[in-house]
């Protein structure tokens, strides 16, 4: 369209009311420098243009990549390999082509920065996070020049803002990075820009924080709000009107947890609360920190038979056990050695716990095909012992199969084991969960207050028989890795659900028998777990679930496709925005009353489990628990902080000749 259709006054007319329209003169007759037109500075661009600032000194080396998407304004499929300067300069010039712009194609170096400053009423910094030696002289000649200088930093889903202002302190004053590392530089200036550091919570994978590879993660939001809070400094600086704060006073909005922070560092990075937060940020991001594993490894392999694996590898299993290891016989057939753990496990009755885990990882290898346009049959080998199933993959490509929808899914669906939100199920939830098992299946619901409080008491004695039975203390003190919110074979204690004080506790006790026994018998051991484990949540849900089969499942291959559906519907229930939580162990504990087992030579616990089994069979009818496959709670609640990952796909893959 011709710029003969521009006129300044109209495009710009809706500003008027929050500007004057001698301000807004005013505005159009300054320039600003942006060094940087990536994630913040592009959007700074565009946005001080739609304000109407008349003229821009912009400088960026780089080009557009697809690793751009995400957050920078000027990426698009059209612009790959484009120069930021160049594609930037039109998006500006569309909306103002009236603009004066003086473009720095080479970023700003020490033989440019001079004219890149000159006749510059503010700088807004755009540079990448990591551009340490740039940045700094920027700020430096900012000083000596008497210009003002905005920087606000996408951090998560929010902004950081600081602002330095001439004859206040300076950039180097606030940051202290002479003489400094540049990974130690990167630390400061991370912890001097948010001291407040409320974007922490929000990081799911702190392991993609690596300073000293120069990677880091970034949202657009956090980008965009960049510009929004860098333009309405801009706009009180240039028309010097309104409240300015300079360093060391500073901001941090984090839209995440609809927190704003006003914070002030005298002294800045020498402050006495800032060296702590430095030290505390050295033990995390520094190139000697040991990071938690990320919730999902980047993907290395190669194979379409090796992403379907790694994929299929986070299907849920009892206490994060994996009991399944892969053999890959060539492109198109695998093989899946099984175990269980009935042999040491109290909770692994005839191996059904792990078999229906089995059927969860089958389940997870034929969406996973999926999304390549293969399908996947499987054949239990008969030969093999059922302690030992032994299942032959086939994979066929077919261009009628489509990506199914739960496939996203897969690697974030985990359990939650904190109280829930009681807002009752929808009407749409319960029609998609009851129908995600598919055929020969049927789910039960437990909703009103009362049934909830039935199931709270179930809980709550089950729990009194779980931690005095001696069989289960060897697994509760195997399954739990300390100190840990990630674990790739057990459970992180941050993920069991107890408070930090109940942890410890709980740690110490399962230091030995003996300090369980002592515990339960004289100081009431049992109750603060089973009170924070299974009463309080077993009210705070909006239901309880039984997934039952239409025949009573009786062999090996029944508790496989009981697992089959028991993973459609836990993805569903992800995929709906809620949590889940196991409820096995009455169930388990009914099965063994009900067989004559004896499972363990403690008869107090034997009493305790035959009350239990009545009481799950005055709540659940004998015919529904003797079909019944599993059983939970569901409800709305936050994605957990901490949860069990799983071992690398080469851990489990069978090395074969």
């Amino acid at each position: 369209m011709s710029a003969d259709l521009f006129d300044y006054s109209t495009a710009f007319s809706r500003n008027i009311g929050w500007v004057t329209p001698n301000e807004q003169a005013i505005l159009r007759s300054k320039r600003i420098a942006i060094a940087g037109l990536g994630g913040v500075g592009g959007s700074h661009l565009l946005t001080l243009t739609r304000l109407g600032i008349g003229a821009f000194n912009i400088a960026d080396f780089d080009t557009f990549n697809l690793v751009n998407f995400n957050r920078q304004a000027g990426a698009s499929l059209p612009t790959i390999g484009l120069r930021k300067t160049e594609v930037l300069t039109t998006r500006s010039l569309e909306i103002n082509p009236e603009l004066d712009l003086k473009v720095f194609p080479d970023g700003v170096t020490q033989d440019n920065f001079n004219d890149f400053l000159a006749d510059v009423d503010l700088y807004v910094d755009g540079l990448d996070f990591f551009a340490v030696a740039a940045r700094r002289m920027v700020f430096a000649a900012c000083s000596e020049r008497g210009i003002p200088a905005i920087t606000a930093a996408p951090l998560g889903m929010g902004t950081a803002l600081l602002n330095f202002l001439p004859g206040k302190m300076t950039f180097e004053e606030y940051f202290q990075l002479e003489g400094q590392s540049e990974e130690e530089q990167l630390m400061r200036f991370l912890v001097g820009l948010s001291p407040a550091m409320l974007h922490g919570c929000a990081l799911v994978d702190p392991s993609v924080i690596q300073l000293a590879e120069h990677r880091g993660p970034s949202t657009p939001m956090g980008c965009e709000l960049c510009a929004g809070v860098a333009g309405a400094e801009a706009l009180k600086i240039l028309l010097g009107r309104g409240k300015v704060v300079a360093a060391p006073r500073g901001l941090h909005f984090d839209a995440y947890r609809n927190r704003l922070a006003r914070t002030w560092r005298p002294w800045g990075n020498r402050n006495p609360v800032q060296r702590l937060g430095l030290r505390l940020t050295r033990r995390r991001y520094g190139s000697k920190a040991q990071h938690d594993q990320p919730l999902e490894t980047a993907n290395s392999t190669s194979s379409t038979i090796r992403q379907i694996l790694d994929m299929a590898r986070w299907a849920p299993s009892g206490d994060n056990t994996q009991p399944w290891r892969f053999e890959i016989v060539d492109e198109n057939r695998a093989v899946i050695h099984g175990n269980d753990t009935r042999d040491h496990c109290v909770y692994d009755l005839e191996g059904r716990a792990s078999q229906i885990s089995i059927g969860t990882l089958l389940q997870t290898i034929e969406i996973a095909a999926s999304s390549h346009g293969w399908g996947a049959s499987f054949t239990r080998r008969e030969n093999a012992p059922e302690t030992n199933p032994t299942i032959d993959v086939s994979f066929t490509e077919d261009s009628d199969i489509q990506a199914d929808t739960l496939l996203p899914y897969i690697p974030v669906r985990t359990v939650n084991r904190r109280r829930l939100s009681t807002r009752a199920l929808t009407t749409s939830e319960h029609s998609l969960l009851e129908a995600a098992p598919g055929p020969g299946y049927r789910i039960v619901w437990f909703e009103s207050f009362s049934e909830r409080l039935r199931f709270a008491r179930l809980l709550f004695n089950n729990g009194g028989l779980r931690l005095n039975l001696p069989e289960a203390y060897a697994t509760h003190k195997s399954i739990i890795q300390w100190n840990s919110r990630l674990s790739e074979d057990r459970i992180p204690d941050h993920a069991v659900g107890l408070d930090p004080l109940a942890r410890q506790l709980m740690q110490w006790a399962l230091g030995s028998w003996e300090r369980v026994a002592f515990l339960n018998k004289y100081l009431a051991g049992t109750l603060i777990p089973r009170m924070e484990l299974d009463f309080i949540p077993g009210i705070a849900c909006a239901a309880h679930f039984l997934l039952i089969a239409d025949a009573r499942p009786v062999s090996i291959d029944d508790y496989i496709n009981a697992g089959k559906a028991l993973q459609r519907f836990w993805l569903t229930v992800t995929r709906l925005g809620l949590s889940l939580q196991p409820e096995m162990t009455p169930l388990i504990f009914d099965s063994y009353i009900k067989g004559n087992i004896e499972f363990t030579e403690h008869k107090p616990s034997m009493k305790l489990a035959q009350s239990l089994s009545t009481q799950l069979n005055d709540i659940i009818s004998p015919e529904s628990t003797e079909q019944m496959v599993f059983m939970g709670r569901v409800g709305a609640g936050p994605v957990p902080t901490a949860r069990s990952v799983r071992l690398p796909l080469e851990d489990l893959l069978v090395k074969t000749a």
